[in-house]
């Protein structure tokens, strides 16, 4: 008896194995991709929060686009608060070993933004982030609920 064959003519009797195994391994490496972005999130977090940011929102896009695995808002209540906000961040980054980390709008420091690959970091002055606001465009409200200085968006 011959093996069956697919439409392709290509024999079938091993091949869903094969296709289940690569399977496996990208899931594995997504996973641990997405481990990798979460811990980067929180060192930009804390770095945040250590600079007295106002208003830091999480927006998981990991499930929704592949710009980035999260999006990070946050302002600062000055133009030499944001630009000192993004600077100490870019020295964390580097420090952890992410090496050309781009930073765009230092010049004016009304919006910042800065690429750390898989999190993506906008800085702003309260002004500007109600002009543009990013998080109406991902699903989240711009004003916080009392009391929750920072809160993630994963269902926007």
């Amino acid at each position: 008896m011959l093996p069956r064959r697919d439409l392709r003519g290509v024999p079938t009797g091993r091949r869903p194995k094969v296709i289940l195994q690569e399977t496996g391994a990208i899931t594995a490496d997504k996973q641990d991709a997405l481990a990798q972005s979460r811990h980067l999130l929180n060192l930009v977090q804390l770095s945040l929060e250590d600079d007295k940011a106002d208003d830091i929102v999480v927006i998981e896009l990991a499930d929704k686009s592949s710009i980035a695995d999260f999006m990070v808002i946050a302002s600062g209540r000055s133009q030499r608060q944001v630009g000192a906000m993004a600077e100490h961040l870019r020295e964390k980054l580097k420090a952890a070993g992410l090496h050309g980390v781009a930073a765009e709008g230092m010049e004016r420091c009304d919006w910042v933004l800065i690429d750390s690959g898989d999190v993506i970091v906008h800085l702003f002055r309260p002004e500007v982030r109600t002009f543009y606001n990013l998080e109406k465009m991902w699903g989240v409200d711009l004003v916080p609920a009392e009391g929750d200085a920072g809160k993630t968006a994963s269902s926007a």
